[in-house]
């Protein structure tokens, strides 16, 4: 099912694998870590291939003139007697804001979740991001539930100083076992049975170490 509206020429329909690479390049001017260093998922290309494969009715894409305006990633969770409609992603181009596009969105994926059996609709955003707070509160969210997010540098932790240590002396002895001795090519017919081992490679060898893999 899709929609067409004649006013704001706005067509939905469902994500399509053609429209992956669109919405990741889109998404990665939207959601960046320097505007949103808090968002607890992180966008990649893995975020639009996942859902794709696991909640294509619920992966639209807003068209207008024939370029890509917008979209909407979701999935449903079932938690005991209660199912939830969750809106993971929500991006519209900074060329086609203020046109209408999210609001369609949104409006197709809750009537599809409603049909699916969604009770409950959660979607989360970063707290600074107060022009998505204002529209989700316009379209009927509330009920905010804040979540504190504590952080550690790992990199001053003493495990993992010890775990580099480790990984360098791993290191080494690898080093030290690709260096051992070759085996030198076999001698004249005279002596055709005989195997003898060079301790310094001929100048013609690559060893591992010199390989440019």
């Amino acid at each position: 099912m899709s929609s067409f509206d004649e006013t704001e020429a706005i067509y939905v329909r469902e994500l399509g694998i053609d429209d992956i690479a669109p919405i990741y390049h889109l998404g990665e001017g939207l959601f960046t870590s320097d505007l949103y260093p808090y968002l607890y998922r992180t966008w990649d290309e893995w975020e639009v291939i996942g859902l794709y494969n696991t909640d294509p009715e619920y992966c639209l894409v807003a068209e207008t003139g024939g370029e890509l305006a917008g979209f909407i990633l979701g999935t449903i969770i079932t938690k005991a007697s209660w199912t939830y409609g969750y809106i993971l992603w929500l991006g519209v181009s900074p060329k086609y804001q203020r046109r209408g596009v999210a609001d369609k969105l949104v409006d197709k994926v809750v009537a599809r979740m409603i049909e699916d059996g969604a009770r409950f609709m959660l979607v989360d955003t970063d707290p600074t991001n107060t022009s998505a707070l204002k529209f989700f509160n316009r379209k009927g969210f509330g009920n905010i539930r804040q979540h504190i997010f504590l952080s550690m540098n790992l990199s001053k932790h003493e495990y993992y100083g010890r775990l580099i240590d480790y990984e360098h002396q791993k290191a080494e002895r690898a080093g030290y076992k690709r260096s051992r001795p070759a085996i030198r090519a076999r001698k004249p017919d005279s002596v055709a049975n005989e195997v003898v081992l060079n301790p310094l490679a001929g100048e013609s060898q690559t060893t591992e170490d010199q390989s440019p893999i």
